[in-house]
């Protein structure tokens, strides 16, 4: 009998011990972080501060590792209310996440409180002269010497041909194969040939995919991890994928200057070329570091986001055949006004294709690729009546914009009709940022994928081989067998 009494005293002990220590520790941040900030915290808005080093980060990646990355913002809204607004602590810092569209909005416009603030994984492993490191106005200057190269109406016009005759040749290929494709797989093969050649010429760089696409997979998920450089860890592994990622791109820029050494001038010029060669107004040429952060950064952006947007975007046409034959008649439609002597797709065609675009922007609204966009209060900001203050990292969720009912009715469902009775409010479509630092390749991740579905629609229709597939949203999401799929010629209307 002493013995039963002894037991449950101890363990009485134990699980009031446990208590008290998991309270403790669930308080660490807040000390650290918010006593600090004195009367100045009760301005603050409701949220979590996590655990210590931590703080939410196992409850972020344990949600975007499963089917519902919503359930991460679902428990804030559940437990404090649809504020809008929340503290926090996510990837090393104390942070503010915002997920209503005017709040989204004023963060990203407001240069004059807010600066860059992506984690330091992310600044990292882009490089110290990436667009996600430098200062507002280092990245104007960068953003107007590259951006209209690569972005601009007479640039998107000439890369038509490219990239149309790319994708022709690949949906012979996967038609043509006995065996299901891994769809987003051959999809990054075929948007990193067409960024290379954009940046580096047809046939100057033989590049083995397969290595590039490890190494940029490691670069991607260090960049979303916490930043701890020690074996076995993901940040370490995206560590190592920059280095080498960096080794091949600064062999391809020593070979290019040795050959202009040799040749004086070049003729046939590629974007690596004009990034070598531009100079601002004070005749200040871009530095060797310059150079191979950008080669690096777009060259992840450029295929990365044009390959998972193009997956998905098939997926749900494939899911939404009448939706599927409303884009096919549109196409059909531009094809039976083109001049007889015209054999290619053009950039004109593209943007008269009012329906494919509004299919192309649901799939992003939908999807949401990129979960959030990250600044830094430069100063204590008063948002919505409450206090973010100096040194807090702020987080864009745009993921709970793209699917919040308020701003969409059945955010859950694929329905590009409703793009054509609404106009999203400023702040509400955020799938490549907004103000001074929006994504300068936005037009061409949304030209490849309209090509590929101007291809795809007329021509082809897939099967999903495991269409149950477990999906997770890190570092973008994707089916976990990436989309295996077969690729079959559609018969021909008669």
């Amino acid at each position: 009998m002493e013995l039963e009494v002894a037991a449950s005293v101890a363990l009485a002990v134990l699980i009031v011990a446990y208590g008290f220590i998991f309270g403790v520790l669930k308080r660490v941040n807040e000390w650290i972080y918010v006593s600090r900030l004195g009367e100045k915290r009760a301005s603050l808005p409701p949220g979590d501060m996590g655990w210590p080093l931590v703080g939410k980060m196992w409850s972020f990646l344990r949600a975007f590792r499963s089917g519902d990355p919503d359930s991460f913002l679902s428990t804030f809204i559940s437990r404090f209310g649809a504020t809008g607004i929340y503290k926090t602590y996510m990837f090393g810092s104390p942070s503010i996440i915002v997920c209503k569209p005017e709040t989204c909005r004023r963060v990203l416009t407001d240069d004059q409180n807010f600066k860059l603030g992506y984690p330091k994984a992310v600044k990292v492993l882009t490089g110290r002269r990436s667009f996600h490191s430098i200062s507002n106005a280092e990245h104007k200057r960068l953003r107007r010497l590259t951006a209209a190269p690569i972005t601009g109406s007479e640039a998107l016009s000439m890369y038509v041909p490219g990239i149309e005759e790319n994708i022709v040749a690949s949906l012979e290929e996967w038609s043509s194969s006995d065996q299901p494709v891994e769809f987003l797989t051959g999809m990054k093969k075929v948007t990193f040939e067409i960024i290379t050649n954009i940046f580096f010429g047809l046939d100057q760089v033989d590049f083995n995919f397969k290595t590039m696409e490890i190494l940029y997979g490691d670069l991607a998920r260090g960049m979303k991890s916490a930043p701890i450089n020690f074996p076995g860890f993901t940040f370490h592994r995206g560590v190592k994928a920059r280095r080498e990622l960096v080794k091949i791109l600064q062999a391809i820029v020593d070979e290019r200057k040795a050959l202009k050494g040799r040749n004086g001038s070049i003729t046939r010029k590629n974007m690596l070329d004009m990034l070598m060669e531009v100079e601002d107004e004070d005749k200040r040429k871009l530095e060797e570091e310059d150079i191979i952060d950008i080669l690096l950064m777009y060259l992840l952006a450029g295929h990365e986001t044009s390959a998972h947007g193009t997956m998905w975007t098939a997926l749900y046409l494939h899911e939404h055949p009448d939706i599927l034959q409303k884009a096919k008649e549109e196409q059909e439609e531009i094809i039976s006004r083109r001049p007889a002597i015209q054999s290619g797709l053009t950039l004109k065609e593209i943007r008269q294709s009012q329906y494919l675009t509004r299919v192309v922007d649901e799939t992003l609204r939908r999807i949401s690729l990129s979960f959030a966009v990250f600044r830094e209060a430069k100063a204590d900001v008063n948002v919505n009546g409450y206090l973010i203050p100096k040194g807090w990292k702020v987080m864009v969720s745009s993921r709970a914009v793209h699917m919040d009912p308020e701003n969409y009715l059945d955010p859950k469902k694929f329905d590009p009709s409703r793009w054509e009775h609404i106009k999203a409010k400023a702040g509400a479509f955020l799938p490549f940022g907004a103000g001074s630092r929006f994504c300068p390749g936005s037009d061409l991740a949304k030209l490849e994928i309209s090509i590929f579905l101007h291809q795809f629609l007329l021509h082809y229709k897939l099967e999903r081989v495991n269409p149950t597939s477990p999906v997770s949203h890190l570092p973008l999401p994707h089916p976990s067998d990436n989309c295996l799929v077969r690729f079959e010629k559609a018969p021909l209307d008669t």
